[in-house]
């Protein structure tokens, strides 16, 4: 038998089913980011190398990066985020757009990792940007676009929260606690991998950074105090204006929260599914007010997150919240009886088309059953039948497939009576 050639690693097939889902989801976004009033923009797939080389941190770079060289000698891409195209594009326009500016994109990412549950090197992401505006609101309006997404796919507080913490609040309590300026990076990635490892090992890891047991002491305090935001004017008025968009059960202060990528400046938040579905967040994001600099541009105050499709689609799949999606776009099928009769099924075809409807016709002349049990297969609800005797009398039959009745009908009658079924639940 001859040998099939696999995908790449860590890519994945969408057959129509998967497909309706990949679609569904996209509409989703799409309903939520518009719902805001948000604006759908894209990005090249490729970008050269040095856009991501300023802040999107080593490890991004040079070891999950898809990186080659074109013919013209220049290290090139294939992207592995998005926001740094945001920044690019604006910079190269910021005198001429009207800011603020509310953007978002749905489009395919790659990046070199371990392939795994809720992780592949080919996925798509939703990335949605609120630019030109600094104040916490503006945070929180974020923070609401994605709760709101969670309510349209059916996902309740109780199976998904959004943590959120502040860069700038955490680097006081830093200095609080009497760190070193230099050590503060370090720090923020101690704290961004406690949950990632046992404790032991973690007080391990800290006090080979340079931590004092009365630093380790107090900064276990900071991390174990949920009501610590409420010395922080940011987050009081985040959560204040959380409570007016009604999203207020979606989240919770977290300052385990620092994000791990360079250029988050204030507010920062993930989202987690906390009925145990699949450990990995499910989106992150924060503000980043610098990054637009790094790019060549006049710095501008920005805040934004990114959803990877993979993790949402298993918790959403998990939880059995993915709804019965049709496997065709054509709920009718024109069946052809007879080499004869077949232009008068693709008349008929034709003109509920230009209807409006959508309609499949069966490519060639069969068997009725067989045709009835493809259109059956493909979830139709409608099939059409033009026979010797249908043709004879100028009529049509038709049969629900959701009942199982059926009628013969003239062709003036056929529209409306396929509508009330289309229509019906």
């Amino acid at each position: 038998m001859k040998k099939i050639i696999p995908s790449v690693k860590g890519t994945r097939d969408f057959y129509p089913e998967q497909m309706a889902v990949r679609t569904w989801l996209y509409n989703t976004v799409r309903q939520v980011s518009e719902s805001y009033g948000y604006q759908e923009w894209d990005a090249p797939f490729l970008e050269t190398l040095d856009l991501y080389a300023a802040k999107s941190g080593e490890e991004l770079v040079k070891k999950q990066s898809y990186v080659f060289t074109d013919r013209g000698g220049d290290e090139i891409t294939l992207r592995p985020e998005l926001t740094p195209s945001l920044a690019r594009m604006i910079a190269a326009r910021q005198n001429e757009l009207a800011f603020p500016l509310h953007w978002w994109s749905f489009g395919p990412f790659w990046r070199y990792e371990r392939p795994g549950r809720g992780r592949s090197r080919e996925f798509f992401q939703w990335n949605i940007d609120l630019i030109g505006v600094s104040s916490p609101e503006a945070d929180a309006e974020l923070v609401a676009i994605a709760a709101s997404f969670f309510k349209a796919v059916g996902l309740s507080p109780n199976q998904v929260q959004i943590s959120i913490n502040n860069r700038r609040f955490m680097d006081a309590e830093f200095d609080h606690l009497g760190f070193p300026a230099d050590k503060k990076p370090e720090i923020s990635a101690l704290v961004d991998r406690r949950d990632k490892m046992e404790a032991a090992a973690w007080e391990v890891n800290a006090n080979d950074i340079g931590l004092t047991n009365v630093q380790l002491d107090g900064l276990k305090i900071l991390l174990a105090d949920s009501e610590r935001w409420r010395k922080s004017d940011e987050l009081v008025r985040l959560f204040s204006a959380l409570e007016s968009l009604g999203v207020s059960e979606y989240v919770r202060f977290d300052p385990n929260i620092v994000r791990g990528l360079l250029y988050y400046t204030g507010t920062v938040f993930e989202a987690f599914d906390i009925s145990g579905s699949v450990r990995r967040a499910i989106f992150g994001g924060g503000r980043y007010d610098n990054l637009l600099r790094d790019v060549g541009g006049e710095s501008l105050s920005a805040v934004g997150f990114a959803m990877g499709d993979v993790v949402i689609s298993l918790i959403l799949q998990d939880l059995g919240l993915i709804p019965v999606l049709p496997i065709s776009p054509a709920p009718i099928l024109v069946t052809v009886f007879s080499p004869e009769l077949l232009p008068a099924s693709l008349r008929l075809a034709t003109d509920l088309r230009a209807a409006g409807l959508n309609v499949t016709s069966f490519p060639e002349p069969a068997k009725l059953p067989r045709q009835f049990k493809f259109a059956d297969h493909m979830g139709m609800k409608v099939v059409l039948v033009i026979g010797p005797d249908e043709a004879a009398s100028g009529k049509v039959t038709l049969k629900n497939l959701g009942d199982g009745t059926q009628f013969i009908l003239t062709r003036e009658e056929i529209l409306g009576a396929v509508q009330r079924i289309l229509e019906s639940k």
